[in-house]
């Protein structure tokens, strides 16, 4: 009689925890933990990338602050040529008449673009600001192809566009303060208006609240062409500055710092 022989039960494999261990491999590199040169590169050479997050709310009382930088390729931006295109697509967002979003104020710096605009929800904004954004870039690309004589093609942003809410009449004020004389802040040259007060390249002109404007009246040099951006409708943009410390031509903005008033948020300084 043939009998099975009996199978010895394997033993059951015990799990334990593993050690990360930062050693080398075999091409000399260390694996694991925060080191120098890791991640993506940024798409601005020595400039963070605006990070791939779900956009905050948007409040209609509260206006926003749009910051858009462009590619080194695309050149420097404060020069007439590249204002005209500019001024192009804000006319085109200005044509579009939409009752959801509305640019209000804006700046040309070298190689960025500074907007304030009023929007009714986060939809709102997306959508204006793409609009824009193709409406720039297409205008851009012929205007730098005319004046290379070579045609450019592709990206014209570097990023995303960074926003940040306006809540108060204090950042208000220094809002309007940072984009209206942001070119002081950079020590920018150029063309300006009444002998050196105002930024050429801005919609500081149609702003009423400066402290050196002597008549409520807004007087337009009749050589310079007014950029198309809509009147404010929030009590913030149309109102506040009525209630605050007046802004000077002469003022130069500081930097933007972080601070903290119950929340992490960001604060203008002068």
């Amino acid at each position: 009689m043939i009998t099975r022989s009996k199978r010895r039960r394997r033993p059951l494999k015990r799990h334990v925890q593993l050690e990360l261990v930062t050693k080398r491999d075999k091409n000399g590199q260390r694996r694991g933990g925060k080191r120098t040169g890791a991640g993506r590169p940024p798409r601005v050479p020595g400039r963070s990338s605006e990070r791939h997050k779900t956009r905050a709310k948007v409040n209609h009382r509260h206006p926003q602050h749009v910051t858009l930088r462009v590619v080194r390729d695309v050149g420097y931006l404060r020069k007439p040529h590249m204002y005209r295109a500019v001024r192009k697509a804000l006319r085109v967002v200005w044509d579009r008449d939409r009752d959801d979003f509305r640019i209000v104020h804006y700046s040309i710096q070298g190689n960025h673009i500074q907007l304030v605009c009023e929007a009714d929800n986060k939809l709102a904004l997306a959508l204006g600001m793409r609009g824009f954004e193709i409406s720039a870039a297409k205008r851009l690309n012929d205007e730098v192809s005319r004046k290379r004589g070579v045609r450019r093609r592709g990206q014209v942003f570097a990023d995303r566009y960074h926003v940040r809410p306006i809540t108060s009449v204090r950042q208000t004020m220094h809002c309007l303060s940072y984009v209206l004389n942001n070119w002081r802040h950079h020590g920018l040259s150029g063309p300006s208006l009444f002998d050196g007060k105002l930024d050429y390249y801005s919609s500081a002109i149609l702003f009423p609240g400066w402290k050196e404007r002597t008549t409520p009246t807004i007087h337009i040099p009749a050589s310079y062409e007014v950029p198309a951006v809509s009147p404010p409708r929030t009590w913030l943009l149309g109102e506040a500055w009525k209630r605050a410390r007046r802004i000077s031509v002469y003022a130069v903005p500081g930097p933007i710092r972080e601070g903290r008033s119950g929340t992490k948020t960001e604060k203008y300084v002068w």
